[in-house]
């Protein structure tokens, strides 16, 4: 009497039913609380990754993810020097983990212009230095150009450091090098650049590295050490690990875990934020699932009955009813995915809500694509519901076909 097909026949005639009413208020509150679920989910995981990138990309450029330097135990920004490595600068080309290996020099000294005076590190780079993500700080002015023959005067300020000592581009300042013999030099400003990251922007100047060399004492072949930038965040323990097997005895690489722990512990422990809201979201999806199949049946113990009075299986009227909620499963993911990723891209495009950058270190909500983790929600909200949903469905073999049509 019933075919292998007759579960699903019978749930779409439940959904155009639904359909013809849809003011029925416990469908469409179910719908909507798991539409709501599923687009705060994608937004947070979407704002948490973006905020968590954002800040290791910016470490990065300051830093790179991994640096290479002397082992000792000087804890100033003066490093003692090492030789230029052709085998670590072959890596860049030869390792596909690694994006670009840059070599620095580190130097502090004291600014001083009309106004003002202020402490600095400044960071000697070439034209190899990756300016990817500086270029998207740049406030005024351009960037230096470092590809010459000869070494050049221009340099790269923050807006923090520009503020204090009241200077603007193509405005000339001095640096004084406190060393034996002192050194200064007459460099002029190219262009401002603002990270919103406080800590560093009141730190870093950018020069040619000849200069620094210069001033040093040191020849073409030596260099605080060496920047690598990965194409892969996730790669960083491994390549770091990798790389100390096969450089000399006497240097070091450490990872921006090692250098900034506290600051990575931080970001790490966003995470559990997540995690949180994810098992909130699904317990109320869950839950507001559940009380909508309960009432359902309730309102269906007479066709129930009259199911089960044909000669229906409790399992098959369990599909039924499961097939049914399924369809407004679906529904509620193309809805809240629709909410969700629709609200990420306008922020993404138009960056419509800010932020401190003095607490947060950016000036606005930051948003990342991790469509893995978005399918994964997906596929874990179906999977929970529809499994929480198949015990509830235990009550209608409770119901009896002789008590439901006895009043007929």
């Amino acid at each position: 009497m019933f075919n292998n097909r007759y579960e699903y026949e019978l749930a779409k005639r439940f959904r155009k039913a639904d359909s013809k009413q849809f003011s029925d208020a416990s469908l469409r509150l179910s719908v909507w609380s798991i539409s709501l679920g599923i687009a705060v989910m994608i937004l947070s995981i979407s704002i948490v990754t973006g905020f968590q990138q954002t800040i290791r990309n910016k470490l990065a450029s300051f830093e790179g993810h991994i640096q290479i330097s002397r082992f000792d135990n000087n804890k100033s920004f003066d490093l003692q020097p090492i030789e230029i490595d052709p085998y670590i600068e072959a890596l860049g080309e030869e390792d596909h983990r690694i994006e670009s290996i840059a070599p620095f020099i580190l130097k502090g000294a004291v600014i001083k212009s009309k106004e003002a005076l202020q402490g600095c590190v400044v960071k000697g780079i070439d034209e190899g230095y990756r300016w990817e993500m500086i270029k998207t700080w740049l406030v005024e002015g351009h960037l230096p150009n470092y590809a010459d023959s000869s070494r050049s005067n221009e340099i790269l300020i923050s807006t923090k450091l520009s503020s204090k000592l009241l200077i603007k581009t193509g405005d000339a300042v001095f640096f004084y090098f406190m060393q034996d013999p002192p050194r200064a030099r007459k460099w002029t400003v190219a262009g401002i650049y603002d990270s919103g990251f406080e800590e560093f922007d009141q730190r870093y100047v950018f020069a040619d590295i000849r200069h620094l060399q210069r001033i040093n004492q040191w020849n073409f072949h030596q260099i605080s050490g060496y920047e690598i930038s990965l194409n892969n965040y996730d790669q960083m323990s491994k390549v770091t690990e990798d790389l100390y097997e096969n450089i000399d005895y006497n240097l070091r690489a450490m990872n921006l875990n090692e250098r900034y722990p506290y600051m990575m512990d931080w970001l790490a422990l966003l995470d559990t934020n997540v995690y949180f809201i994810l098992l909130l979201m699904l317990l109320i999806s869950s839950v507001g699932m559940i009380s909508t199949l309960l009432i359902l049946i309730l309102e269906k113990t007479r066709f129930i009955g009259t199911l089960k009075a044909l000669g229906a299986k409790d399992f098959s009227i369990r599909k039924v009813f499961i097939y049914h909620l399924i369809f407004l499963l679906t529904k509620s993911l193309i809805i809240g995915n629709g909410i969700g990723l629709g609200l990420a891209f306008l922020q993404w495009k138009f960056q419509w809500i800010p932020l401190d950058t003095t607490n947060y270190y950016m000036s606005y909500i930051p948003i990342s694509w991790p469509w893995t983790y978005f399918l994964l929600i997906n596929l874990l909200i179906v999977i929970i519901i529809v499994f929480t949903l198949w015990l509830p469905t235990r009550i209608i073999s409770k119901i009896s076909p002789v008590k439901t049509l006895r009043f007929d």
